[in-house]
């Protein structure tokens, strides 16, 4: 008998320390809630904030960041506190508030966001810009370069003809009584020179696109090299040299084409190419769903914490009001376990107390003190069910009371 009174004994000791330690967690993580609540605040101040300063000055910005902040959180608290047929025009006024500050919040939050998560793409935007006006420009030339080529070699070829008729005296400014002379006179001495001077103007083209080619080269070697080099400043200035001595060969060269010289694309500067973004409106036009969702994250797990840090607001009990509590309770008479495994109290009178008009004011006073203290849950308007953190109470109640019991059964014996 004393064996199965002590593993009783030792089986309530341990159920009451688990209790115990479960309720002692969730306490710990609604006070936790509180530092979140703040942290969660003070990132979407920040962010706030940031928007804010690129449009008005920073104090101005501050002092309308404390201001949406602390709109944010209290009506939150206060949400979470009212009840929509208490006070209509009120809870509209305070969901109005909350909703514009947190439009507020999340259109200047958004630009903080914006440039986080766009830096990059834009950069590659602007590495891409310059690429591609590089290529046209480039391919510009080639066109320019391959038309000159080609007639220049047609002059040459041209002139080549002469000379071989000249040689043979089939030349059509041939005078009649040097026709079909073949030899190396003094007619076909002056068409060979012109053929030499055309061939020398030809060799002297193909040196100078030599040249151009290299330098072409080499502007695409540094144009590759801006997204790699750790002197990114150094790398854009040797860029902007090797394009400027393409741009002025290309000057140089004669027009024998026929063919408009190409147009040099006008580049950026380096302090607009490694330019950050910028806060502007136009960042909407360009929205990046990613950053608003970012942006609106924040705001919504400060309002989600600050609702139900009010909702389920901790709030111990004194000795005495945990007496009264648990007198109170003992006096609702309908009781049932509900579909989430927690017990259930049915809070309106019965019948019987009904028809003998029974006053149940001290048990209602207990309703909503437990209620406000977050240890019973409303479920509708007749119903509340226990909060994990209300079992360990009344279990030490109900022991204490059991107790005191088996001491009066004891002293009675005993008597």
């Amino acid at each position: 008998m004393k064996n199965n009174t002590a593993t009783a004994t030792k089986s309530l000791d341990i159920g009451h320390f688990i209790n115990r330690l479960q309720t002692l967690f969730v306490g710990l993580l609604r006070v936790w809630s509180i530092p979140i609540v703040l942290m969660l605040s003070l990132a979407s101040g920040f962010t706030t904030f940031y928007g804010l300063s690129n449009f008005i000055l920073p104090w101005i910005a501050l002092v309308i960041t404390i201001a949406i902040q602390s709109i944010i959180v209290i009506c939150s608290l206060e949400l979470a506190g009212m009840h929509w047929r208490a006070n209509r025009l009120r809870y509209l006024t305070v969901v109005l508030s909350l909703l514009v500050a947190l439009l507020a919040s999340v259109s200047f939050s958004y630009f903080k966001f914006y440039e986080i998560s766009e830096q990059d793409t834009l950069h590659i935007k602007k590495l891409n810009q310059l690429k591609g006006g590089i290529k046209q420009y480039v391919d510009d030339i080639l066109v320019i370069k391959n038309l000159t080529l080609v007639a220049q070699n047609k002059v040459l070829e041209k002139a080549a003809e002469e000379v071989s008729q000249a040689y043979f005296g089939t030349h059509p400014q041939v005078a009649p009584d040097f026709k079909n002379h073949v030899g190396e006179g003094r007619f076909w001495r002056h068409y060979n020179q012109l053929y030499k001077e055309k061939k020398h103007t030809l060799e002297k083209f193909e040196q100078d696109f030599k040249v151009l080619d290299t330098s072409i080269r080499n502007v695409q070697v540094s144009l590759n090299e801006l997204d790699v080099s750790n002197k990114p400043e150094q790398a854009y200035q040797t860029f902007m040299t090797h394009f400027q001595e393409v741009q002025s060969k290309v000057n140089q060269l004669p027009n024998l084409s026929n063919q408009p010289l190409p147009s040099a694309p006008l580049l950026m500067t380096y302090s607009q190419f490694a330019q950050t973004v910028k806060p502007s409106f136009d960042m909407w036009s360009g929205f990046s769903l990613f950053a608003f969702i970012c942006a609106a994250m924040v705001d919504f797990f400060t309002v989600l914490l600050s609702y139900r840090l009010e909702f389920n607001a901790p709030g111990p009990l004194t000795k005495d009001e945990e007496n009264l509590v648990f007198e109170c309770l003992r006096e609702f008479t309908q009781f049932k376990i509900n579909a989430n495994d927690e017990l259930q109290i049915v809070i309106e009178k019965t019948p019987l107390e009904k028809a003998r008009h029974y006053s149940d004011w001290s048990r209602m006073f207990a309703v909503g003190l437990l209620l406000n203290r977050g240890f019973l849950r409303k479920i509708d308007d007749r119903t509340v069910e226990f909060s994990p953190n209300l079992y360990p109470l009344i279990s030490d109640k109900m022991g204490e009371k059991l107790r005191q019991r088996q001491q009066a059964a004891i002293k009675t014996v005993h008597s």
